[in-house]
């Protein structure tokens, strides 16, 4: 009714005036009505009464104007009236102004006004939102001291209040004791349980519920299903979608998203997609919850797509939005990510910058960095998630000086975290930059202190750029370590293969109790692998059984390797037969182990075995049967595993696969047929290629095949030093000895180090190391009084030393000399003085053993009844009664 009008009215009139009043006041919708309804209320003198204080108050209130509320009630003549005091705590919890309720509450008892039944609902939710527990208590005293300890009300008010202070004892009791209840009694119950994971106490409640006879309504649905996905409980979660139908809540939105978002906690996204397909209604809820459920299972593509779909209808949130640009950056789907892009700009995500960051972080994936550079430098904001995505997008494709430029800028406009560091710190790493790595260490120093996360970067960092006595020395100042510390410096020993100092921080971590993870395991096994230590490799293996990692796929397949190089193929057999999960790995881990020890037909058979159980083959899978078949003299075999690469499994042969044809063939004397092999290979012959047909000419003794090799490998400037060597020992062999120092020249001005060779056997659980040529060694001279028999004894066998072995331009004597002192020589003489008459020996090599010690080790063997069990670069060597298991083969 229009207020002029209503100001004419007589006063004769005064009942009707009053109803109109009453009726415009509820039907007021914007505060300039009211504010005109007000003034009239005070004209017409109707301020007096106790309704029309009452509705100005609550509607004040509904337009957000607590003050004005407060200042009708302060001037109210009504202060005794129970309504009064009602409304006005009402509309302070309705502004959310929860400790002024209380207050008002408080003033009302200390004038003894007697509550109501409306009086507590508003008091006791004030109580919950503030989590007041000590007032919440004092309340419900109160409560039953008034007498509505058994109102229905009252007390749903009390089991949702306790239930938000996570009191579910008193919850409970509440519930208990009441002698009615109704479906918001029941609900306020179930919710709290379920928001709060007491998920089975929520389902028992919902039984209680159904044998009650109750009908369940849309909060009760959803209460539920949160408890039935917490659980895990995929035949109740069924009951209750079943009921959804029942009861025809289904195109209750939150119903039906509740459902959908269980299906995905249950990981059945085919009842996903159903259930999504056939929805009645859909929100941004729902599809939000398809698109981020999709992209949490690696559905990347399917994301992307619903997310196109989507914004047709609704606008994603922002956890949508991060999902699917992660999803384009995951796939490189370059042209949905700049389609994604262009949407957020038009829609007003320009200047967001969590929005601008995903999408740098999108660009970077997909190889674009300018176009991550250009959203970076547009933004008019950064933090240290815009500045850290960049840099590292610079520092992942390789960009290094701009990655670090980049920092220095960073610096200038914020402080760098932790990540920040930890991205220069991998720059490290794929630089070997020493000095930058130590800056970065005294800047986090500075900055941070003592980081576990940043301590644990630097032990791995210094040991990756080949410093690991600086890493070792940053591992013991680590004030505090966790796991990761203890498993970073065992990976650190690993990769510098300082594996005593490895099996030394194993027993450290045992005596300091520390339990042992999957990734521990996974980095020791290969320590034992390296150094050929069976005592450890059996207690690693006790190990793994008392922490019950022995049905763990990747440590059954770890232990195999550990096995199979330690010298105990029938171990290795063994721990595979017993897996009862194999995956390709597996099957891999076995044929590579049959192939290091010569057991081509061995490892033909299990791969034979490994098809009929359904096992596919990857790349890496026919690396090892191709070495298992050249290391056998299996070339037919060899060639038919290559030809089934691309013909019964799609797998395009790489570098590394035409690297073992050109071995097998090597090996095999074909030497002139492995070089047009390597000529006519689509992809251009590396290093590799060409040194694994330089090694069989060298043994073959092909001089010209041998030479052309040597200057093709030379001419490819590899930086490995191996393959220098190699052609070095080729020319060597040659005679050629200006070439051999010419190339040892370009190694030294090229800061190339040739590797050292050494062996080590285990005695009494003690290993022994001797390096070529050394003389400083426990019982030196006993083991050169032995290698002078030996070498009589030899000779009269009819051995002849093969001097193309000698790798320096000496005299013939001299080179005798030389041959007797590499390192195996010296491990086989020190462990024949130090083991039983008949026992077998064991001994390990870092390098490929050389033509010459093969020869002898077999003469040794046959002269003094031994088993002499060599693990070398490439394989095991068997030698028994002057034979080799290779069959000359290696």
């Amino acid at each position: 009714m229009n207020t002029r009008k209503l100001s004419s009215f007589d006063l004769k009139s005064r009942d009707f005036i009053y109803t109109s009043l009453s009726n415009t006041l509820s039907s007021a919708t914007n505060p300039r009505d009211l504010h005109k309804i007000h003034s009239l209320i005070i004209t017409l003198g109707l301020y007096k009464y106790v309704l029309f204080s009452g509705k100005l108050i609550s509607k004040y209130s509904q337009f957000k104007n607590p003050l004005a509320s407060l200042s009708i009630f302060g001037q109210s003549s009504h202060k005794n009236n129970v309504y009064m005091w009602n409304t006005i705590i009402r509309a302070m919890t309705h502004n959310g102004l929860f400790s002024k309720a209380l207050d008002i509450y408080t003033q009302m008892r200390g004038l003894k006004i007697k509550p109501d039944n409306y009086t507590f609902p508003a008091v006791i939710n004030s109580c919950a939102n503030l989590l007041d527990f000590e007032t919440a208590k004092l309340v419900q005293e109160h409560v039953l001291d008034v007498g509505f300890g058994s109102d229905l009300y009252v007390c749903n008010a009390l089991i949702d209040m306790y239930s938000r202070l996570n009191d579910f004892g008193r919850a409970r009791n509440v519930f208990d004791k009441m002698p009615k209840r109704d479906l918001v009694t029941w609900n306020s119950l179930i919710s709290g349980y379920s928001s709060n994971g007491y998920w089975e106490e929520a389902l028992e409640i919902f039984f209680k519920l159904r044998m009650a006879g109750l009908i369940p309504d849309c909060f009760t649905v959803s209460g539920v299903l949160c408890a039935c996905s917490g659980l895990m409980e995929v035949d109740e979660g069924r009951v209750v979608h079943g009921l959804v139908e029942k009861i025809g809540v289904k195109k209750d939105v939150t119903v039906s998203n509740g459902l959908l978002s269980m299906y995905f906690k249950f990981d059945r996204l085919m009842d996903s997609r159903n259930f999504f397909d056939n929805m009645d209604v859909r929100d941004a809820v729902t599809w939000n919850t398809m698109i981020c459920g999709y992209f949490q299972f690696g559905l990347y593509e399917e994301s992307i797509k619903l997310f196109l779909q989507m914004v047709q209808y609704f606008k994603p949130d922002s956890l949508t939005v991060a999902s699917v640009l992660q999803a384009c950056g995951h796939v490189r789907d370059l042209k949905s990510g700049r389609s994604i892009h262009e949407y957020l700009v038009k829609n007003g995500y320009k200047d967001d910058i969590t929005a601008n960051n995903v999408i740098i972080n999108m660009y970077v994936k997909c190889g674009e960095l300018l176009a991550a550079r250009k959203v970076f430098d547009s933004m008019k904001s950064r933090d240290l998630v815009s500045w850290n995505s960049i840099i590292s997008g610079y520092v992942e494709n390789k960009f290094y000086e701009e990655g670090i430029n980049l920092f220095k800028l960073m610096k200038i406009e914020l402080e760098p975290d932790s990540i920040t560091y930890l991205i220069l710190l991998s720059l490290c790493i794929h630089c070997v930059d020493t000095y930058y790595a130590m800056q970065l260490h005294c800047n986090i120093i500075k900055s941070f202190g003592s980081t576990i996360t940043l301590g644990n970067a630097l032990v791995d960092v210094y040991a990756k750029i080949g410093k690991m006595e600086d890493s070792k020395k940053q591992f013991e100042n680590m004030e505090t370590r966790d796991i990761v510390t203890w498993n970073t410096i065992i990976a650190a020993c690993n990769h510098c293969e300082d594996c005593s100092f490895g099996l030394r921080i194993i027993s450290r971590m045992r005596n300091e109790g520390i339990t042992f993870e999957v990734a521990t395991l996974l980095s020791t096994l290969p320590l034992c692998s390296f150094l050929g230590a069976k005592r450890q490799a059996k207690e690693l293996h006790g190990c793994i059984f008392r922490l019950g990692f022995e049905s763990n796929v990747s440590i059954g397949n770890a232990v195999i390797e550990m096995y199979s190089k330690s010298g105990m193929l029938g171990y290795s057999i063994r721990v595979f037969k017993l897996m009862k999960t194999k995956d390709v790995i597996s099957w891999t881990a076995l044929i590579s182990a049959y192939g290091m020890y010569g057991e081509g037909k061995k490892a033909l058979r299990a791969f034979e075995g490994m098809r009929k159980v359904g096992v596919v083959p990857d790349h890496i899978f026919f690396v090892a049967i191709l070495f298992a078949c050249s290391h056998s003299g299996l070339v037919r075999e060899g060639r038919a595993c290559f030809d089934q690469m691309k013909k019964d499994y799609s797998i395009e042969p790489r570098k590394e696969h035409y690297a073992c044809m050109v071995d097998l063939l090597s090996r095999s004397g074909m030497l002139a047929e492995a070089e047009e092999f390597i000529l006519s290979m689509p992809l251009k012959p590396d290093a590799s290629i060409w040194g694994a047909l330089l090694s069989a000419c060298r043994a073959g003794g092909d001089i010209k095949i041998a030479e052309r090799v040597s200057e093709h490998l030379l001419e490819l400037n590899s930086d490995d030093p191996g393959y220098h060597i190699l052609a070095s020992n080729a020319f060597a062999a040659l005679g050629k000895w200006d070439q051999v120092k010419m190339i040892r020249k370009s190694l030294r001005t090229r800061g190339l180090k040739k590797q050292p060779g050494f062996s080590w056997l285990e005695i009494q659980n003690r290993v022994y190391i001797f390096g070529t040529g050394e003389r400083f060694f426990e019982q030196h001279q006993e083991v050169s009084d032995l290698l002078d028999i030996l070498s009589d004894l030899m000779a009269k066998e009819g051995y002849v030393a093969d001097l193309r072995y000698v790798l320096h331009d000496v005299e013939e004597d001299e080179k005798f000399d030389l041959l007797c002192g590499h390192s195996e020589r010296l491990a086989i003489a020190f462990g024949l003085l130090n083991t039983e008459p008949g026992s077998p020996l064991q001994i390990m090599k870092n390098l490929r053993v050389c033509g010459d010690c093969h020869t002898a080790t077999k003469y040794i063997s046959k002269i003094v009844q031994r088993e002499i069990l060599v693990r070398d670069a490439n394989r095991f060597h068997l030698f028994k009664d002057g034979t080799c298991s290779c069959g000359d083969k290696w």
